[in-house]
């Protein structure tokens, strides 16, 4: 893996913001480098994305040093700290604000997704005082503003007044989930974008964030890691009504799709040897209605045994049998998951299809959870972890790359057991398995 590069760029001399007008009128022999809210710094970290959708992504200028934030998402390990940059314009070139006069836009939910996406495949890094090259200020209320459209970067304290508050049972994929801390707004503000539920209980869900190192999407316990009685759901005023019915992963297209390829593609886009866009957005729409167990390493183009036995057990769960639940998609099955509607799978419908070893069913073996493993189940395994009270290992929550942080949180399971020695060497086995899913 090659080296970031680093390059040094001095501060903008003729940057009109208040705030170095009055630095160069006060303090003329003022040190270069310390930022006023636009990313003009010392030690920029170029990074290179390109979306589908946005087209190439211009390198973004990095955290400022000195100004790293630090939030922690773990439970049980104490407050979690996230700066907040305060309400801005877009920014436009060498990170001039950029003044907007545009009227409250309207999007869909798939729009807000898409947008959500780009900047988590362009690794977006964190910062409450760089600008991203769409003009939107890099922390996690600038990331919301982004997704949402809104004409100018907003904070945990405002992003409020540009949507209505709603309910759990009323979350669907484009709303957010915000935390704002009036009496300290740095300390725990935080607001992320859900992506909808992963499990048919409504405990866990898709979220992406924008939160140190970078931009992520990933499995959230409801409503987040910490603070879970503060978080607020809330929905964007713009939303129109052709994305009001989006399911939790057929709202979310990918960035290259369009409105027609949400169609049913018909049935020679599924089976053995296919290789397409359509397997990969059917994967999605499945794990998002409870199939997650049916994929070891998620959904992709190629078409799998996986994505048969999932299609299967959503057939199925509609009260379908015989040729109507043979694992093959029809526009039936199709029409179901790209709108939200019919029965999820149900959590013990995975059960005869997952792998199982050492008569354990679920448990996949143990070369799955080994150093440079990477796969769902070790995400499984982590956010189980988590749920058992062993949270406090993982630094920004769990993930599918097997680390010391996976190992050290099934060592602790382990110990809680009872268990010494080699019985605890933070390796899961079928009895580890066993205990901790039971």
């Amino acid at each position: 893996m090659s080296a970031p590069l680093f390059e040094d760029v001095d501060p903008e001399s003729d940057c009109d913001c208040p705030g170095c007008i009055d630095r160069r009128r006060t303090a003329p022999g003022a040190l270069p480098g310390r930022l006023c809210g636009h990313p003009a710094a010392r030690g920029v970290v170029v990074v290179a994305a390109t979306s589908a959708a946005l087209g190439a992504v211009p390198p973004a200028a990095a955290l400022t040093p000195g100004h790293s934030p630090h939030r922690q998402a773990v439970p049980g390990d104490g407050e979690p700290e996230t700066p907040q940059g305060t309400k801005a314009p877009l920014h436009g070139p060498a990170g001039k604000p950029a003044a907007s006069t545009a009227p409250l836009p309207t999007t869909t939910r798939t729009e807000i997704i898409n947008r959500a996406k780009v900047w988590v495949t362009a690794q977006v890094p964190y910062s409450m005082y760089a600008y991203w090259s769409d003009g939107y200020r890099q922390d996690c209320s600038g990331y919301v503003s982004m997704a949402w459209g809104l004409p100018g970067n907003e904070w945990t304290g405002s992003l409020g007044q540009f949507g209505v508050k709603i309910t759990k049972g009323e979350l669907q994929p484009g709303d957010i989930l915000l935390y704002h801390n009036p009496d300290n707004p740095e300390k725990g503000s935080h607001v992320v974008i859900f992506g909808g539920w992963t499990d048919y209980t409504h405990t866990y869900y898709t979220a992406y964030e924008q939160t140190p190192p970078h931009a992520r999407r990933q499995t959230t316990p409801y409503p987040y890691w910490s603070h879970t009685d503060k978080y607020v759901p809330y929905r964007y005023k713009g939303v129109t009504k052709s994305g009001a019915g989006s399911s939790p992963v057929a709202g979310a297209e990918p960035a290259s799709a369009t409105k027609t390829q949400v169609s049913y593609p018909g049935a020679g886009y599924f089976g053995p040897g296919a290789d397409n866009k359509y397997v990969t957005l059917l994967g999605e729409m499945l794990i998002a209605r409870g199939g997650r167990g049916y994929y070891a390493k998620g959904p992709g183009p190629v078409w799998g045994e996986a994505d048969r036995r999932a299609t299967q057990a959503f057939q199925l769960a509609q009260g379908w049998t015989g040729a109507d639940a043979d694992g093959l998609p029809g526009p039936g099955t199709w029409n179901l998951l790209i709108t939200g509607t019919g029965k999820n799978i149900s959590s013990g419908a995975a059960g005869p299809g997952r792998p199982a070893s050492h008569g354990v069913p679920g448990y996949p073996g143990r070369n799955y959870f080994r150093p440079g493993a990477a796969n769902d189940y070790v995400t499984q395994l982590g956010v189980q972890l988590v749920k058992k009270g062993f949270g406090r290992f993982y630094a920004l929550g769990p993930g599918p790359h097997w680390g010391e942080a996976d190992r050290r949180a099934v060592e602790a399971f382990q110990r809680s057991q009872g268990w010494r020695g080699g019985a605890a060497d933070g390796y899961p086995g079928p009895e580890t398995w066993r205990r901790l899913f039971a």
